[in-house]
C-alpha cells in the first residue's frame, strides 16, 4: 500500500456510506477500508467495492479502531458517515444519542497518531439551525431545536476543539436509489413513491415544512472534493478554508431547490404521472412525531460552490434520476 493514499469510511454499510464507496472504488485513487458494527460485513457490498478492508468497530467504547492502525495504517482521511439520526429515536434516548453522534472514540483514536496528517470529513446536518427563517449560512447561530440536532451540534464543538483538520458537512436530507446492500430505513423519495402508488388513497405532507434535499451522488462529489483537496495539497491555496497547512472547513451541503414536504411529493407525483388530488396539505403544527421538528432549515450554499467546486443538481432532476436508478 506504499505510496497510495488511505481513505476510512467510518459507517460504511449505512446509506451515505455504501454510496460514498461505491464513488471511491470507482475513482480507483486510494486504498479503501470502513467500520461497520454489524457481526459481519455486507457481502455484496464488499465485493461490489473490493479491494476494501472491512473493520468491526463500537463507536461508543473505540473497541476496533487498533486493528486499523495495525493492519490498515493511519488514514489519510477519515469520513464519518455514523449517525443515530432518527430525530424521534434521539429524543427517546438521548444518552445513545451522545454516545454515537459524538465522535469521541473517533477522535481520541486520531489523535493516537504522532502528526496531524489525517483529514477528518464529518457529517453533520441542517438540524442544528432552529428553522425561524430562510437559506440559514453556515456563521448564522446554531440553535438546535430537538435532541438530534442539539448532539449533531455538540459533535461539531467537540471536532473543532480537538481537531487540526475537518471538513464538517451540514447535510439535508440525503435521497437517491438504494444502495448495494439494501438499508432498512426508510428512503424518502421511494416512501413517497409508494404511498402515491395506492391509488385512491389520499396522502398528507407538509405544506410548511422546508427543506433543501440533497441528492445522493451531489454528496458523494461534496466528500471527494474535499478529499482530493486535502489530499493534493491545492486546499492551502484558498484563504477561506486553510490556515497554514491546515483545512478546517464548515460548510451546509443541500440541493439547489428550497422545497417543502408538500412539494416533494409533488415533484414524484409529476414524474410518475400520479394523480395530484392524492396529495393533501397539511400544517407540520397538525401532527404530534413525538419530537420538534425546525420549520425552515433551508440552507445557502454559495460557500460549497465557492470552496468546493460543486453544484448539486435541480431537486426534480435528483428525484427523476433517483427513481430511474431504481426502476432499471
Amino acid at each position: 500500500m506504499a505510496g497510495r493514499k488511505r481513505v476510512l469510511v467510518v459507517g460504511g454499510t449505512g446509506y451515505l456510506g455504501q454510496h460514498l464507496l461505491q464513488g471511491l472504488a470507482g475513482a480507483l485513487l486510494y486504498d479503501l477500508a470502513f467500520t461497520h458494527n454489524r457481526p459481519i460485513p455486507p457481502p455484496d457490498l464488499v465485493a461490489a467495492v473490493s479491494p476494501v478492508i472491512p473493520f468491526r468497530v463500537d463507536l461508543r467504547t473505540g473497541d476496533g479502531f487498533d486493528a486499523i492502525s495495525s493492519s490498515f495504517g493511519q488514514p489519510d482521511v477519515v469520513v464519518n458517515c455514523a449517525a443515530l439520526s432518527v430525530p424521534r429515536a434521539c429524543e427517546m434516548d438521548p444518552a445513545a444519542a451522545v454516545s454515537i453522534n459524538v465522535p469521541s472514540s473517533l477522535v481520541n483514536w486520531l489523535s493516537s497518531f504522532n502528526n496531524s496528517n489525517s483529514l477528518l470529513v464529518h457529517l453533520s446536518t441542517d438540524q442544528v439551525y432552529e428553522g425561524v427563517k430562510s437559506f440559514y449560512k453556515e456563521e448564522d447561530e446554531a440553535v438546535p431545536v430537538n435532541m438530534y440536532g442539539k448532539t449533531k451540534l455538540a459533535a461539531e464543538q467537540h471536532i473543532i476543539a480537538h481537531c487540526s483538520n475537518y471538513a464538517i458537512l451540514r447535510s439535508s436530507i440525503i435521497y437517491g436509489p438504494q444502495t448495494i446492500s439494501p438499508v432498512e430505513k426508510s428512503l424518502p423519495i421511494q416512501w413517497i413513491d409508494s404511498v402515491l402508488n395506492k391509488q385512491g388513497h389520499e396522502v398528507e405532507f407538509f405544506h410548511d415544512e422546508f427543506r433543501c434535499p440533497v441528492y445522493v451522488k451531489d454528496m458523494v462529489d461534496v466528500i471527494m472534493a474535499a478529499t482530493k483537496k486535502w489530499i493534493s495539497g491545492s486546499h492551502l491555496y484558498l484563504p477561506l478554508i486553510s490556515d497554514g497547512k491546515q483545512m478546517q472547513l464548515l460548510l451546509n451541503v443541500g440541493g439547489a431547490n428550497r422545497v417543502s414536504r408538500l412539494q416533494m411529493a409533488e415533484s414524484v407525483a409529476r414524474i410518475k404521472g400520479y394523480n395530484p388530488s392524492l396529495i393533501k396539505p397539511v400544517s407540520a403544527s397538525s401532527v404530534d412525531r413525538g419530537v420538534r421538528s425546525p420549520s425552515d432549515i433551508s440552507m445557502d450554499i454559495s460557500r460549497l460552490i465557492q470552496v468546493l467546486g460543486v453544484s448539486p443538481c435541480l431537486f426534480e432532476d435528483g428525484v427523476r434520476s433517483t427513481l430511474e436508478a431504481d426502476n432499471a
